[in-house]
């Protein structure tokens, strides 16, 4: 059962309906409801699971009551480092080991050595990577005592394991959404109208326009030799929007139906293929993962390597972007990715622009100035490019990718573009995302707002037929990030 799925709107009418009528303003009862509504999602996926995610729960749980009892001792600083080693033991047992083991095996086949490869049967749980660092933060947040250790453990559970952003996240921190669980929560008709336009156009972006591109990019990517330079050019491009319309339009279902349940859940992206520089693409790409790295990788990095000036500044971003590579999977892919994007940070580092915020400039027509464009342009090029890496299922398919781009012994065909009607819905969703961004609205899709009734709710009732269209039908992708 997937977040878009007709299953999951049935899943969703029946707790919703439970949490305001039967349940209403009745706080732990509703928390126990959304328990055990996150267990039944978590549980379909794989049963076999829970047992794994209830037990690393009731770690976490005893571990910051632990934390905030012995405070700022030798004790407390202990059981928080140990917090923090189970949470990344987790990710090198279900993510990493076979990738260490076959990395290992390929150095000794290297060296002309025998060895034995042998990998596990590992079944990565859904969400792993999600809810891991949210129990990371919770005991450093903690130990830092920017929060209480939360006593109720039916609250921590639900806070670890909440279903909306249990398989592909935000990530939230534990000091803002613990708080919102230990709230009064009545109906809000005005946030759950927000919520439920949120969830539409979220779907809208997932379902007519990434799943449609997807067969586009995956015509090419399973044809590299056999299509035109130009057509895999176009493709980096077309993947870039596919893979941005699939995880936003994730976020954007996360978030609503967190504003639906009464939730406000963190906020993860802001636009950011308008961003002018690669620093202004990741302040607003994956925005609960990147601050996440930022407070807890970044800046105790930075701290240490400060007095090597630049050069240390340089160090620190190399290894937070391998973190972030890392962090998406066992693949030396991904490795590359975040090394490329470490790359890319270095000019703004030596010309001293790191970190800085310059002001925009826009035409009387609201469009951007032509040297904030050429910014745009050029991030929105170099992002789409290491997305290549991204995409391929090893190094030898990227860099076969690359060179093919080149070769233009196979002539273009405006027929080998697959899902031309989704690049065009694609273009018209970044001229609205365009619209959203210059009126500063927190998604695009509440540029409809500022329509006139009929209007608002004509286009209201095409999504929703368009979506529903898409539900009862059996072509629906899996959300790219739900692997991670």
């Amino acid at each position: 059962m997937t977040i878009n799925s007709l299953e999951f709107a049935l899943f969703l009418g029946t707790v919703f309906f439970l949490y305001y009528f039967p349940l209403k303003e009745q706080t732990r009862a509703q928390n126990i409801l959304l328990l055990g509504a996150s267990y039944v999602f978590y549980g379909i996926a794989n049963w076999k699971m829970i047992p794994l995610l209830a037990v690393i729960t009731g770690i976490f749980y005893g571990l910051g009551r632990a934390i905030g009892k012995a405070g700022d001792t030798k004790q407390g600083s202990l059981l928080t480092a140990l917090g923090v080693c189970l949470g990344l033991a987790l990710l090198l047992y279900f993510k990493y080991l076979n990738f260490f083991i076959s990395s290992f095996a390929d150095l000794c086949t290297a060296l002309g050595l025998a060895v034995n490869r042998h990998t596990f049967n590992i079944i990565m749980p859904l969400g792993l990577s999600f809810f891991t660092f949210k129990l990371i933060s919770y005991v450093v947040e903690v130990h830092d005592h920017t929060m209480e250790p939360e006593r109720d453990i039916i609250s921590f559970a639900v806070y670890t394991a909440f279903f909306p952003a249990l398989a592909a996240g935000p990530i939230d921190r534990p000091n803002v959404f613990l708080p919102q669980l230990q709230a009064k929560r009545t109906f809000n008709y005005a946030l759950a109208v927000d919520g439920c336009r949120q969830m539409l156009w979220g779907m809208a972006k997932k379902m007519l326009i990434a799943d449609k591109l997807a067969v586009a990019t995956d015509t090419v990517w399973a044809n590299i030799a056999a299509s035109s330079g130009l057509n895999l050019l176009l493709t980096v491009f077309f993947y870039a929007l596919q893979l941005y319309a699939d995880f936003s339009g994730y976020s954007d279902m996360a978030i609503g139906v967190g504003k639906l349940l009464g939730f406000r859940i963190t906020r993860n992206f802001n636009y950011p293929f308008f961003g002018r520089t690669i620093a202004e693409y990741w302040r607003n790409w994956h925005i609960s993962l990147t601050s996440w790295l930022t407070d807890y990788v970044f800046i105790p990095l930075h701290s240490r390597f400060h007095r090597l000036g630049k050069a240390g500044l340089i160090l620190t971003t190399m290894i937070n972007f391998l973190l972030v590579g890392l962090w998406h999977g066992a693949n030396w892919t991904f490795a590359a990715l975040g090394l490329y994007h470490g790359l890319l940070y270095i000019p703004l580092i030596l010309s001293g622009e790191f970190g800085k915020n310059r002001k925009r400039g826009f035409t009387l027509l609201g469009l951007p100035s032509l040297k904030d464009f050429a910014g745009m342009a050029t991030t929105f090029t170099l992002v789409s490019f290491g997305l290549i890496m991204f995409r391929a299922e090893n190094i030898v398919q990227a860099w076969d990718y690359v060179r093919h781009i080149a070769d233009f012994s196979v002539p273009f065909t405006i027929a080998g573009i697959q899902g031309k009607k989704a690049v065009l819905l694609a273009a018209g969703m970044m001229a609205l995302e365009w619209y959203g961004f210059r009126h500063k609205m927190e998604y695009a899709f509440c540029a409809v707002t500022k329509l006139n009734t009929p209007c608002r709710y004509l286009i209201y009732l095409l999504l929703c037929l368009l979506v529903s269209m898409m539900l009862f039908g059996t072509n629906t992708q899996e959300f790219i990030y739900q692997q991670f």
